[in-house]
């Protein structure tokens, strides 16, 4: 038993000056008895752990440079120590899986999963697979499909980024050179392969309401991704998508609200001021009741710092602003167990000092247990005689 006293604690009502009580069991306990262990939280926030929807960032770790890959459990293992570190207690690896060869290739998305599935158990935070469907990747549907029944996806995306490549018959520059380097190809042969891939078009639409139609049976939460208009929108809530993760215009954001569906936009938005695709602005969506979920995205030091900006720049309160990244997604994926500090629900917590320069976390506790701490000294750690 581990009892956290004297923090300011983030409740499902409010803030309260109580302890809180963790059992042996890893889950917050109701009622007092006897603790192993006290952490002296003095001065600091105690807030539910971040669960994180979509963060790709774990990329830069299998692939640092253009072109230099490294083992997919080296780069998982490094992962799992910055997101404790960083407040993440809960994280769906966006894993891409593209028609693309190289880093977003499906050959990546098997390796993901068998060393995903090999480090379980040495991993502490709690680690699930969101798969980041390249709706132009036909050739992966049945692959995909045997994911599913399986229960290897925990999350499943639409993503369709072959609209992005091409504009009017040309090809977008901007976004073709990311895509060529991590490619492994040179770019004429990447731009053959996305004519031969773009023309099989007319074939996409069906594969999407297959996959969608297993994923609802399995039981997955559905996500569609980057939302260009309201008949994106409408198509893909036909599908059971009722999280629309980084939409692309007001008007989209608006209207899946309206809807009760999630929005997603990027918390390292919040940190930059503005979106670094010329997208609605996570701040100003959240302001305005349009943004119910922040994801780390690229950056994972985001999400524990963009509530703590969007509270001190008047764009909501601060209870508000940690739910966006806390129970707003663990309700969005289906998560009744975590994302609230309250009696019976998982121990996923961290403290935090909010300093003027930026919170800082001082420790992660993850299913009961301490994975991080950063100054022993600064939490005064007992243990009963």
């Amino acid at each position: 038993m581990l009892r956290i006293t004297s923090g300011a604690t983030l409740t499902e009502s409010g803030w309260s000056s109580a302890d809180v009580l963790i059992s042996g069991a890893g889950v917050i306990a109701g009622e007092s008895c006897a603790s192993s262990a006290t952490l002296d939280a003095s001065g600091l926030l105690v807030l539910p752990g971040i669960v994180d929807i979509h963060g790709d960032a774990f990329e830069r770790q299998i692939m640092p440079r253009p072109g230099v890959i490294f083992d997919l459990r080296t780069a998982l293992l490094e992962t799992d120590r910055q997101l404790a570190a960083n407040g993440v207690t809960t994280a769906y690896h966006g894993v891409t899986c593209s028609w693309e060869p190289g880093l977003r290739s499906i050959e990546t998305s098997r390796s993901f999963l068998r060393a995903l599935t090999d480090l379980r158990r040495d991993l502490k935070v709690d680690t699930r697979f969101h798969l980041r469907h390249e709706t132009f990747n036909l050739e992966a549907e049945a692959e995909v499909r045997a994911w599913l029944e399986a229960g290897l996806v925990h999350a499943l995306a639409f993503n369709d980024h072959m609209r992005g490549i091409l504009r009017g018959g040309g090809v977008k520059a901007s976004k073709i050179a990311g895509m060529v380097e991590r490619s492994g190809l040179g770019r004429d042969d990447f731009l053959s392969l996305v004519e031969r891939v773009a023309g099989r078009e007319s074939d996409v639409p069906a594969s999407i309401v297959r996959l969608a139609a297993v994923a609802r049976a399995c039981g997955v939460p559905l996500l569609s991704h980057d939302d260009r208009n309201l008949e994106d929108r409408a198509f893909y809530r036909g599908q059971g998508c009722r999280i629309s993760e980084f939409p692309m215009s007001e008007e989209v954001a608006a209207e899946a609200r309206s809807a009760g569906e999630a929005t997603v936009f990027g918390a390292p938005n919040v940190l930059r001021g503005d979106s670094h695709i010329g997208c609605p602005g996570a701040e100003d969506m959240a302001s305005r009741g349009l943004c119910s979920i922040l994801a780390s995205d690229y950056y994972y030091p985001s999400l524990l710092a963009a509530p703590f900006l969007l509270a001190a720049g008047g764009a909501c309160e601060m209870a508000q602003a940690w739910d966006m990244v806390s129970r707003n997604p663990a309700r969005a994926l289906g998560l009744d167990d975590r994302g609230v500090i309250a009696s019976g629900k998982r121990a996923d917590l961290i403290l935090v000092e909010s300093a003027v320069d930026g919170p800082k976390l001082v420790a992660s506790i993850i299913g009961g247990e301490i994975a991080v701490i950063s100054d022993c000294s600064r939490l005064g750690l007992r243990r009963a005689a």
